[in-house]
């Protein structure tokens, strides 16, 4: 007997790499799956970032949804037919200091130590400075633009429905009320990251979420050959889990910022991907504000555009596009909240969410609904 189009198991509020990954996990175990999102397509953080899948550079509960993530990524990239490649990830270090966080965090495994020689073979970097670096073996790289597409026909093939420019204006116990009728379910999802207190305020203030607004741009290049890898940078180091946390850690943030404190009032992360059309995603900044403005200073693109001449044995970047991100932000690196019984409340709030959003969505749907785990998720 065919179910109502308005009945679901699982109906899922945000069609961002969470809320895909909560569909992802609710199909393979043969449910009806309903997603609703008020746009048209993912537009948000999900195809605003790097492309850049940093697993191996994630600290504490971030690692272990990373390292589910990632078979998630493999897979899916492979039944959906979207590029991914296991590119690892390439550390340029320019000063004694970053070459000793990498040392320290290397001792855990995954990450391989270099000389700048190999550093050369690897990236088109300028030899002046360059002391050596490291490649972290684990990380993978995407393109956002039309993984998340990809990702969206695809479970559309399984059976997932989505109801796009459909938005919700309340969930509760068994149903979700939208713009075009209430949809009864047993479980509901929502992942709609920043939006959190657009639909659940209570849960948006309990756990202090913000928004976090980031520069980005997109450049045409002239490298004499391509990265192999994504490329992070001090700068890097000194925001992911694995690095950020030791003394070596905190020696280079003092440095960093006294020598470069016009970079660090942008809160830099300075990091590059090239896409497989041969451009380069540099970035980013960082600003933090409930409702951030949608201004963009062209003091933190000049300095993207200085650092990366700085970096590269090559001529001087030619700017494709500029845009504005936007992600959530909290204390926590996760949003994890049960609003009522069958209502689960998802987002990475700490801009992580392409590397660890399919492995949060997965191991807490299968906790909070009693699922069993699925091989190569646990």
């Amino acid at each position: 007997m065919n179910r109502p189009l308005d009945t679901a198991d699982v109906v899922v509020v945000g069609s961002g790499i969470v809320g895909l990954g909560a569909a992802y996990a609710a199909v393979r175990r043969g449910l009806r799956v309903i997603v609703v999102d008020r746009t048209d397509a993912p537009v948000g953080a999900t195809i605003r970032n790097f492309g850049h899948l940093c697993i191996g550079a994630q600290g504490g509960e971030a690692r272990r949804y990373a390292g589910a993530s990632r078979e998630l990524w493999l897979r899916l990239a492979t039944d959906a037919g979207f590029w991914l490649r296991e590119s690892g990830t390439l550390v340029a270090a320019r000063h004694d200091d970053e070459i000793a966080v990498l040392e320290a965090a290397a001792l855990d495994g995954g990450i391989r130590m270099l000389d700048a020689a190999e550093m050369l073979r690897r990236a088109p970097l300028r030899a002046e400075g360059l002391v050596g670096g490291a490649h972290i073996e684990s990380d993978l790289q995407t393109d956002p633009r039309t993984a998340a597409s990809a990702i969206v026909r695809y479970l559309a093939g399984q059976g997932v429905e989505f109801r796009f420019r459909t938005a919700v204006t309340a969930v509760g116990v068994g149903r979700v009320d939208t713009t075009r009728g209430p949809i009864s379910c047993r479980s509901v999802v929502v992942a709609v990251n920043h939006d959190i207190d657009q639909l659940l305020p209570d849960v948006a203030e309990r756990h202090g979420i913000v928004r976090c607004a980031l520069d980005m741009m997109r450049a045409a290049v002239s490298f004499r050959h391509p990265l192999s890898a994504p490329l992070l940078t001090g700068w890097s180091l000194v925001r992911y889990g694995r690095f950020a946390g030791g003394p070596e850690a905190t020696a280079l943030r003092e440095r960093l910022h006294t020598e470069r404190p016009d970079l660090a009032v942008l809160d830099l992360n300075q990091m590059y991907t090239q896409l497989p059309d041969g451009t380069l995603i540099i970035g980013d900044s960082h600003a933090t504000s409930a409702a951030p403005a949608p201004f963009q200073p062209e003091a933190a693109f000049a300095a993207f555009l200085a650092e990366a001449e700085a970096l590269f044995d090559a001529p001087a970047p030619r700017v494709i596009e500029r845009w504005q991100g936007v992600y959530a932000k909290g204390a926590q690196e996760f949003l994890i909240d049960r609003e009522d019984d069958g209502v689960l409340v998802l987002a990475a709030t700490t801009g992580i969410g392409m590397t660890c959003g399919l492995g949060l969505a997965e191991q807490n749907l299968t906790a909070a609904f009693g699922w069993a785990a699925m091989e190569g998720t646990s």
